[in-house]
């Protein structure tokens, strides 16, 4: 399939560039790049528009590139973008032309700050439905936990997106799963965006330029999973003069470098992060408090060079490391590697291509060694991914995309390796292999004034190859057949789905636009965890002879408004309904660890996730943030599970607020604050007990017919900006916070046990981690 789509590709690209010569009889193309003069940094979503045309306009794309397409003719084009002064510049000429734009800071006022880098007038005339981009100027100011700023963290505080639970990095998007989520830097997929079992994110915000997340109807380039796409683009490094920045923290430091390859034509980046808390371990008079490991770091690095005006080459580069271990007794190591090679290539000032190669792997390993036991638990998940990308524009109302990709996928849900005279057998390496292809093609066209839409088809391929041990399974999980399969890279099975996406939006007044959106989506990779939250340790699976692939259908409805005459606030309200196919749950009393014939416990049943999101934002003036609420429910149906009736999933919580504030009260300082409060999670909870062999073993009742009590949190930050110099590079700046400043101890696990003064009763104990963390980050730039 892939092959017959690169011959109609290039087909297709070849009718293209016959396409534009002949267009240009009547019409002239205006293009190139835009960019932050100061640093070169590529500025996604700056608007460009012709004055002499009202409503002739584009956005840039992910690389700083626009296309517009007009009638020939003496013009003027502006381009701008918020927090930044606009530009102008005039044609030089009859002819298309290549105009590049370098803008400046701007509005620095203390009554022009902005929360956002994507102002809400764009988010009016675009057809798609469901995003939020969040700038990292904005995440900076957000007080959160140790003083680390924290994209995960942040997200979560937006209506839909929902944390799996106190400290945990997992989170749901409208009902779904946590591994539902596809989380991308620089193109490369992370399967574990977590440090230190979820209180961090992997993403060093230093190394981050900005963050979209996708709610609803994903465009057709993006697929393999259900709920959302959270895609974060790295920065591409100041590309005039070196630069650097860091932050010491009471419980991590970070540096970052950054500078010229050559000046204006290539640029780099390198950041770095570590924890020390394992540095204080060694403080300690026990000798196993001494010998014990707690800390992470992390890598990112990533280098661009322009080759020639149509060609511009990127390598990004992460690696990521978690340390856990109890002297000699226990270590528990995880962590994510990932490497993108790109080429962004201009066929024509019309169509944009990039090329990419991705390399992705995320792998844990336990170590025992205690009692006679000596082995270890290992499991990985590998990804070799060939992506192309094409972008053409042939007018000013149209823009087109298409493009294919290929991902090799190499997946060990874990096995035990152990020593000669451990206590334990070791177990075989069921290490599985698969293809998963798509192509897609998505068109994004202005019908009218004020009526848009994006349409789109992906069709999705996924192949489970050989070698490899398979088996089929009854009702009841008793295996009914097993299979070995020698032969390398043999298509074992085969699984091809159809993706069709469409958005649709009407501008009912300059001010308000009403959206639509439809969306199927298909998953290929699973995540099993039978936890509260998303652990290091949970396993990936691929779809198999027994493992269909998920789907989802969701559709959304919108209003977007601007409020104001300067358009200082902005109001969303969206609904939406998903249904969910081919979902996956555990027989009862299920154990994932140590189960490496974890097919024999799996279910198949369906779900549905429906609400209403409120979104009111202040993006302008001294006190700027947010309110979100949503109104929710996500339920799943299984044939074995709670007789057959709908039952509420893990992630249904029905109530979600979350207000965040930032007031800027001079030059030096600002103050923050984020107040939360939930439903709690759904949970089961015993009902009763009875004696097996003289213990006591607990009834538990249906299954997540209980709740976790309601969450509650408030944290406050200050910022203070030590006065700039003239003439001097260094800036610092100090960060104060509090977490959880009312100090609630909300539930981070609630265990089950007999009641010591009568042990016929059953006592639930509620675990909290943290009342009230303050905390202190000296931030400096040079």
């Amino acid at each position: 399939m892939l092959k017959t789509f690169c011959i109609t590709g290039r087909w297709l690209l070849l009718l293209l560039l016959f396409w534009g010569p002949a267009a240009a009889q009547t019409h002239i193309t205006l293009s190139g790049t835009v960019r932050d003069a100061a640093t070169g940094e590529s500025l996604t979503g700056a608007t460009v528009r012709v004055r002499e045309l009202p409503g002739v306009g584009t956005g840039a794309n992910a690389y700083g590139f626009y296309s517009l397409t007009v009638p020939a003719g003496a013009y003027t084009l502006e381009a701008s973008f918020v927090g930044y002064a606009t530009q102008t510049r005039a044609l030089t000429g009859a002819g298309s032309q290549r105009l590049d734009f370098r803008l400046k800071p701007g509005g620095s006022e203390l009554g022009e700050v902005v929360v956002t880098g994507r102002s809400a007038e764009a988010n009016i005339s675009k057809a798609q439905s469901g995003v939020e981009t969040l700038d990292m100027k904005q995440i900076a100011k957000v007080p959160v936990l140790f003083g680390e700023k924290d994209i995960i963290k942040t997200l979560t505080l937006l209506p839909g997106i929902k944390t799996a639970g106190e400290g945990s990095s997992g989170f749901s998007v409208r009902g779904g799963a946590v591994d539902q989520n596809l989380i991308l830097l620089d193109e490369a997929p992370v399967y574990n965006a977590s440090h230190l079992l979820g209180f961090f994110s992997t993403f060093n915000s230093d190394a981050v330029k900005d963050v979209t997340v996708y709610k609803g109807g994903m465009p057709a380039q993006y697929g393999g999973r259900l709920s959302s796409v959270v895609d974060v683009r790295m920065k591409d490094g100041n590309n005039q003069a070196l630069h650097g920045s860091g932050g010491i923290g009471l419980i991590a430091s970070r540096l970052a470098l950054e500078g010229p390859i050559s000046k204006g034509k290539g640029s780099f980046i390198v950041t770095g992060r570590r924890t020390y808390a394992d540095v204080f371990l060694k403080l300690s008079h026990n000798e196993t408090t001494r010998n014990s490991s707690l800390y992470f770091y992390d890598l990112n690095a990533k280098a661009n060079y322009t080759l020639d005006e149509r060609n511009r080459l990127y390598l990004s580069v992460y690696l990521g490391r978690d340390a856990l271990g109890l002297a000699n007794t226990f270590g528990q190591y995880y962590g994510n590697r990932t490497a993108t090679l790109r080429l962004n290539h201009l066929f024509s000032n019309r169509v944009f291509s990039n090329t990419s190669l991705i390399y992705s792997k995320y792998d844990y390993e336990i170590d025992i060694l205690a009692n006679a036991l000596n082995f270890q638990i290992l499991s990985k998940i590998q990804d070799l991914n060939l992506k192309q990308d094409f972008e053409f524009t042939p007018s000013t109302t149209q823009t087109l995309r298409f493009g294919a990709q290929a991902i090799y996928h190499t997946i060990t849900p874990g096995y035990v390796v152990a020593n000669d005279g451990s206590g334990v057998n070791g177990t075989a390496d069921r290490t599985n292999y698969s293809l998963e292809s798509a192509a897609y093609v998505s068109h994004e066209w202005q019908a009218a004034p004020r009526l848009n839409f994006t349409t789109g088809l992906r069709l999705s391929e996924f192949s489970l190859l050989g070698p490899g041990t398979y088996s089929t399974y009854d009702a009841q999980g008793d295996v009914l057949s097993s299979t070995t399969y020698p032969t390398k890279d043999k298509f074992l099975k085969t699984y091809v789905r159809l993706e069709p996406r469409l958005a649709a939006s009407y501008e009912l007044t300059e001010a308000s636009t009403l959206k639509a959106s439809y969306a199927r989506n298909v998953q290929n990779l699973h995540l099993l965890s039978n936890s509260s939250t998303s652990l290091p340790t949970d396993l990936y699976v691929p779809t198999t002879f027994n493992v269909q692939p998920e789907a989802a259908d969701q559709v959304s409805l919108g209003y977007y408004r601007t409020l104001g005459t300067d358009k200082t606030y902005s109001l969303t309200v969206e609904t939406y309904y998903k249904a969910l196919y081919n979902q996956i749950d555990y027989r009862d009393g299920t154990e994932l660890r140590g189960n490496f014939d974890v097919e024999a416990s799996l279910l198949y049943g369906k779900g549905r996730a429906y609400g209403v999101e409120f979104l009111l934002r202040k993006d302008l003036g001294r006190f700027t943030g947010w309110l979100g609420y949503t109104l929710s429910r996500s339920e799943r149906q299984f044939t074995q599970i709670n007789a057959g009736a709908w039952f509420r999933a893990r992630q249904d919580r029905p109530n979600d607020l979350s207000v965040v504030g930032i007031y800027q009260l001079n030059p030096k300082w600002s103050f923050s604050g984020t107040f939360l409060a939930s439903t709690g999670n759904a949970a089961t909870f015993p009902v009763g007990k009875y004696q097996v062999a003289g213990q006591v073993v607990s009834y538990y009742g249906l299954r997540n017919a209980d709740r976790l009590p309601d969450y509650v949190r408030l944290d406050l930050g200050a910022t203070y900006e030590k006065p700039h110099q003239e003439g001097h590079r260094f800036r610092s700046s100090w960060a104060f916070s509090i977490y959880n400043a009312l100090g609630r101890e909300n539930p981070y696990s609630i265990r089950f046990q007999a009641d010591p003064n009568d042990a016929s009763r059953t006592q639930a104990v509620q675990t909290a981690l943290f009342k009230r963390v303050p905390s202190a980050t000296y931030n400096f730039s040079f």
